[in-house]
């Protein structure tokens, strides 16, 4: 209330940015006519002006006004479109760092053109992100006139890209792509072997559109690029037969002769004593399990992970509602969007599993190779901004996470769409039949065209079945459609459409009253100009049918657990001031309402005994339910807060790997670097067997020679030094047996040459990291995954995290130093003879086979969109040697034999 009075009295702080960026527009305004006066090719120079102002010290933001005259005075030209005064007021909200949130169809994407053009003129890239190809290929075609008549380049980059063509695109002013491509192209840029395979060239500025979806509903799951671990195919199908068998108990609390409890919230399921006896059963029958043996011992933990995701496959993911099958494969849908993502797996196993339970083919588990979240990713750039219809709900996250501010960009022309309360029905087939009713009521009282939103595939498909029955001509909209997407939501304005759509609902493709006749005329096989009007002249008769009969009705057969969704569907309808209808029809079945409504209202509807086609409407009920969606923000937002806290400990050993990387790939020489490894290395391998401090009669002399020898493949006659001179401290003799070995490595560097030594020390040193941050991500996920047992104990799990977590950081680096050290100590140093024989022998292959041998990296679709798996062993580079000499890289085997194989 306080606030509130406050806020009548000083105004609120969205109302006090808007008052601010008013007088921008103003100027910006003012300076229409001077620009309107300018011919083409003076508009056009008006870039390289800026530019040259730019390096000269003037700021981005001194220029944004004329910047944004002319490139509103550019758009009016080139696309027929003039930027309204809101799309500025957008336009600048963009180009501070903050979120614009504006209705739908008010014209985010014309809206984005004036910060990307200003921010282009740093010449350091703009990145514009959007959540699908689609939309990447559609926004950057469709601007694509306006920055090339402004002097700009753009880029597209997509998954599957040819390397060539995806650094060019990157190297363009603007460049457009999704929120995953981007995010992969970051960790496949620190996996590289030379920085001339990198993509991105900095993150300096970027544009989110669907901000909300992007940062919010994305956020849960981290991106990952995994390669191939050992099969396990074997033990999911076994393990397959087992939940069968088993059953769910009613109440976590009250023992019914269940096998395990599942807590829908968490999407976890919890064995009760019964289901562990009958686990242990069904795994000794199968011999998996040796008789007596406990399921929980030390050695089975394996086993539980795989009847825990068993269980959790076969009792808590649905075909058609969590994921489809196409073409022999799990493709997973995304709750939030409803639109399938090909190439993602779950982890932990899950994915296995669910193929398991559908009788597919099962692919090998994967092993971590590089990760990240999108929230540390996006936290990379300079200057973060985004675009949405739908942020205030969670400006707090925004704010808390990103540091982002959340501004209400006002509609161009008032809102008028009504907005009823809800229905709510016992059962869901009281509420199908009440749309169904519903539907054919508006169409006897018009041709008002009509979008019914599901929450799931499969309850897409059953409302198309009761539509059919009822003889209500429709399209169906869900992830199986996902190629017809633009076209179906081109058409669903159109008189007396019917249109089901899950929650993609076609974001990003504005719903025009009437239909779309531009769609129409492309498919117009050489159109001709009477071909143009006669639709435009359709168009406008549908148009003015479609607004007397109250524009878009929109209705939602299920509420979703994010406000934010529900949002984004109603804003369908009621575009630049056009009329339209929304409501939700909702029953005590729907997930929502059973896992999270009060149970006091559920009761309250069965003691009214209300019938299967009766409803209640009550504001008291739509506040319950908003109260329910509110607590599912509040644990969602909780689950992405838990994520990033311990991806934070993972992202400052990340920033510290990948810079290492980075400084080893622009490195000229290591020398200085190695030089420094070999002291560490030596002063490590001497405390082991010369402890500080000590007696002579506590060195272990002969053990030191021995490790010399077998590690590094040095002798060194250490017990003789001693005899000679009985002076020789502990200080002293690690100094002697340091030079000694530095020396070694010297010489050998000499007899090498610079070139081939640089580039097999930067060899060792890449693939040495690499191999061990690999495995080290993956004891870190072991390590997160028990963590919260700490708790128990009543410690942090946290603060633990972080300790273990840094033990083991520090660990790793002294391995990878080790590692190093040793594989130059026995690398193969090639003699000037056999590098001449290998020079004759490729030259004689060069004249014979007139092609380039290389390893190609791989394409591997697992755990997040096409990502590459690095075969390290492939991309390692080797020195030249003699085919019959030992292979550098340490294995035994002769060079013909192992990377020299042809």
């Amino acid at each position: 209330m306080l606030a509130s009075l406050i806020g009548g009295i000083f105004g609120t702080k969205n109302e006090r940015e808007l008052k601010r960026m008013r007088k921008i527009v103003e100027k910006i305004n003012a300076l229409e006519p001077t620009i309107s006066a300018l011919n083409d090719a003076d508009l056009s120079a008006k870039t390289e002006e800026f530019k040259q102002r730019h390096k000269n010290g003037e700021s981005l933001d001194k220029l944004m006004p004329e910047a944004f005259a002319v490139c509103r005075e550019a758009a009016k030209r080139i696309m027929g479109m003039r930027h309204y005064d809101v799309q500025l007021i957008g336009g600048i909200t963009l180009h501070e760092g903050k979120i614009a949130e504006m209705r739908t169809g008010e014209g985010k994407t014309l809206m984005g053109t004036l910060a990307c053009y200003l921010n282009a003129i740093s010449g350091e890239g703009v990145h514009v992100i959007t959540v699908n190809d689609y939309l990447a290929q559609r926004d950057a075609e469709l601007n694509r006139p306006l920055f090339e008549f402004l002097g700009l380049s753009i880029g597209i980059i997509y998954s599957m890209q040819d390397p060539m063509e995806k650094s060019e695109a990157y190297k363009a002013d603007i460049t457009y792509g999704t929120n995953n491509e981007f995010g992969f192209d970051y960790l496949r840029d620190n996996m590289v072997f030379s920085l001339a395979e990198k993509k991105q060239r900095g993150l300096t500025y970027a544009i989110i559109d669907e901000v909300d979806s992007i940062l919010i509903d994305e956020a849960r799951t981290p991106l990952i690029i995994s390669g191939q671990s050992e099969d396990s195919s074997q033990l999911y199908a076994a393990i397959n037969s087992i939940p069968a068998k088993l059953r769910p108990q009613k109440e976590e609390k009250v023992p019914d002769g269940g096998h395990f409890w599942i807590d829908e919230k968490q999407r976890s399921v919890e064995m009760t004593e019964v289901g562990y006896e009958t686990v242990e059963a069904e795994l000794i029958a199968m011999g998996l399990l040796a008789e007596g043996e406990s399921l929980y011992s030390a050695a089975n933990l394996n086993l539980v992970h795989h009847v825990s995701a068993a269980i959790r496959a076969h009792f808590l993911f649905q075909r058609n509602v969590h994921y489809i099958i196409h073409e022999g494969e799990v493709i997973i849908v995304d709750e939030n969007t409803g639109r399938t993502m090909p190439g993602r797996r779950w982890s932990e196993g899950l994915h296995q599993a669910v193929e398991a339970k559908e009788g597919l083919e099962i692919q090998p588990e994967n092993q971590t190779l590089a990760t990240t979240t999108f929230q540390n990713y996006f936290r990379l750039y300079k200057k973060l901004s985004g675009m949405t219809g739908t942020a205030d709900t969670e400006a707090s996250e925004m704010k808390e996470i990103y540091g982002l501010d959340v501004v209400l960009i006002p509609t161009h022309r008032p809102m008028v769409r009504k907005d009823l309360n809800d229905l709510i029905y016992l059962n869901r087939n009281g509420k199908y039949s009440a749309i169904t009713k519903e539907i054919q009521s508006i169409q006897e009282s018009g041709v008002a065209p009509i979008l019914i939103g599901t929450a799931t595939i499969e309850a897409s498909e059953i409302l198309s079945d009761k539509l059919r029955q009822a003889g209500i001509v429709h399209e169906v909209l869900n992830a199986k459609q996902h190629e017809r997407e633009a076209d179906i939501i081109a058409q669903a304005g159109a008189p007396r459409a019917v249109t089901i759509a899950t929650n993609m609902a076609g974001r990003g493709t504005d719903i025009l009253l009437g239909g779309n006749w531009k769609v129409l005329l492309s498919k117009i096989e050489n159109p001709t100009p009477e071909d143009e009007q006669r639709l435009k002249d359709e168009w406008e008769a549908n148009h003015e049918a479609v607004l007397a009969s109250g524009g878009l009705h929109i209705i939602g057969s299920e509420r979703h657990e994010s406000r934010r969704i529900d949002n984004q569907l109603r804003g369908r309808a009621g575009r630049q001031g056009d009329p339209g209808v929304s409501r939700f029809f909702l029953s005590l079945e729907d997930d929502l309402m059973r896992i999270f409504a009060g149970d006091r209202i559920i009761a309250m509807m069965r003691a009214m005994g209300l019938k299967e086609d009766e409803a209640i409407e009550h504001k008291m009920v739509s506040r319950s339910i908003e109260n329910a969606q509110r607590k599912v923000e509040a644990r969602n937002f909780d689950i992405r807060k838990n994520l990033l806290k311990y991806d934070d400990v993972n992202n400052e050993q990340r920033k510290i790997i990948y810079s290492q990387r980075d400084e080893i790939l622009a490195a000229e020489s290591l020398h200085d670097y190695i030089e420094e490894m070999y002291h560490d290395v030596m002063s490590g391998m001497i405390a082991n067997y010369i402890p500080p401090e000590s007696i002579h009669d506590q060195w272990d002399i002969p053990g030191l020679e021995q490790a010399l020898h077998e590690d590094l493949g040095i002798s060194l006659p250490i017990g003789k030094w001693l005899e000679e001179d009985r002076r020789l401290d502990e200080e002293a003799l690690v100094r002697r047996i340091t030079d000694e070995v530095l020396k070694r490595y010297n010489d050998r560097r000499e007899q090498m040459g610079p070139e081939s030594s640089a580039m097999l020390e930067r060899h060792f040193t890449l693939g040495s990291l690499d191999r061990h941050w690999k495995d080290h991500l993956a004891a870190m996920d072991y390590l997160r995954q028990g963590i919260h047992l700490r708790g128990y104990a009543q410690k942090n799990p946290e603060q633990e995290y972080k300790k273990e977590a840094f033990n083991l950081f520090v660990n790793m680096l002294g391995v990878i130093k080790s590692d190093v050290v040793m594989d130059l100590s026995r690398v193969h140093v090639p003699t000037a003879e056999e590098l001449a024989e290998l020079e004759a022998q490729k030259q004689a292959q060069a004249q014979a086979m007139q092609f380039n041998l290389s390893h190609q990296s791989l394409d591997d679709e697992v755990d997040g969109e096409a990502v590459e798996r690095s075969n390290s062993d492939a991309q390692q580079v080797i020195p030249p040697v003699s085919r019959n000499s030992p292979c550098p890289c340490g294995s035994g085997q002769k060079y013909k034999q192992c990377h020299g194989r042809i």
